[in-house]
């Protein structure tokens, strides 16, 4: 065959390669396959080499995304995916050694203490960068040298890549059975901490309404904590539930809101703008404390709508056509909806992307 290797020059080419990229036989066949123009059927690659796997003629493997430092040192079962929102479509992995393997890595901002805690390596080609935030900007340590590092970004803000929140969700049906649970209780609280920045605003806020109107409260904070097992069983106690953020950003508000809207309370919210709630939330669904031009003023509200039941229940008209669902509450199960969902993201994604000035974003919001 003129102008073709020698089948001996060919196999010291292969050997050559195969022991400097130092990886299984299975290379050696992909190479030779490519030389050859050969149609490859199978690869029978172990999973520290499955970026080399998944040729023409295969099926794919799942994505799989590395997650750095658990959040908080704390770890959760991979099969509450599955379990609770019925996503199977990526790997996940707690397991270092599988770096140069992932094709996706998601960082807690909270677990960078400086740019020595992430990898030191070069970037395996094409893998991603996640980073991934809950804390409102208030709440934020900027970290130096990382703001050109990440692919994609993970937080509650709308313009985040990935965004995660409890949504409300459209009934496919009218629901006509929605039955109020009984009440005992008038205002409600729960609190974990009185310490992180931002939250002066909430607790003089809390100062100056109980001094109209009686709060129950429950938390760390109070020193009365709440086991998670009674979490719903109280909020659905109480007619209404004081879900103050601790700080006032543009799409921040969280779990706190959730509780109350799955659990057949009103939620009295302070937080960013009521247009910014009702941009997630039905206007009729919960009250602003910037409705009303003090406490003391929403205190007279709440009293009169105690005494009035048919003014109460209109609060609940939205679940007639909308639903919201509880979520999850123990510490080990805190990260698992935006962890989950961003595992299925990184199945779904195959654009390039790249986040430039990554503080300059956040702290723009």
């Amino acid at each position: 065959m003129p102008g073709a290797f020698s089948l001996a020059r060919l196999m010291r080419a292969v050997e050559l390669v195969s022991s400097q990229l130092r990886v299984q036989g299975c290379v050696t066949v992909l190479f030779l396959a490519v030389i050859f123009s050969s149609k490859v059927t199978a690869c029978s690659c172990s999973i520290s080499s499955r970026s080399l796997c998944g040729g023409r003629g295969e099926t794919r493997k799942k994505p799989l995304m590395l997650i750095w430092a658990p959040p908080y040192g704390v770890k959760f079962d991979f099969n509450d995916c599955k379990k609770y929102y019925d996503i199977t479509s990526c790997d996940l992995t707690y397991d270092r050694s599988l770096y140069e393997q992932a094709d996706a890595v998601l960082f807690f901002q909270r677990n960078i203490y400086s740019l020595g805690h992430m990898p030191q390596g070069p970037r395996p080609p094409l893998q991603k960068w996640i980073w991934y935030h809950l804390e409102s900007p208030s709440n934020t340590r900027r970290i130096p040298r990382i703001d050109n590092i990440f692919n994609l970004t993970l937080s509650y803000r709308r313009d985040a890549d990935i965004t995660t929140r409890f949504n409300i969700v459209i009934n496919n049906e009218p629901n006509e059975n929605f039955v109020l649970p009984k009440k005992d209780k008038l205002v409600c609280w729960i609190v974990s901490n009185k310490a992180t920045r931002g939250t002066g605003d909430r607790m003089a806020y809390y100062e100056e309404l109980i001094k109209h109107i009686e709060v129950h409260v429950f938390g760390l904070a109070f020193a009365r904590p709440l086991p998670p097992e009674r979490y719903y069983e109280t909020m659905e106690s109480c007619k209404f539930y004081l879900a103050f953020e601790n700080s006032a950003h543009r799409d921040y508000f969280t779990e706190k809101v959730n509780g109350p809207l799955s659990s057949g309370t009103v939620p009295i919210v302070l937080g960013p703008t009521r247009d910014n709630y009702e941009e997630y939330i039905p206007a009729d669904a919960f009250i602003h404390v910037n409705d009303f031009p003090s406490a003391k003023a929403l205190a007279h509200h709440l009293l009169d709508l105690d005494q009035d039941h048919q003014r109460y229940l209109q609060y609940f008209r939205w679940r007639r056509f909308y639903s919201a669902r509880p979520h999850l509450l123990t510490v080990r199960n805190l990260f698992t909806q935006p962890t989950c969902l961003t595992c299925d993201y990184i199945s779904r994604d195959h654009q390039y992307s790249v986040v430039h000035d990554l503080y300059g974003w956040y702290f723009s919001y």
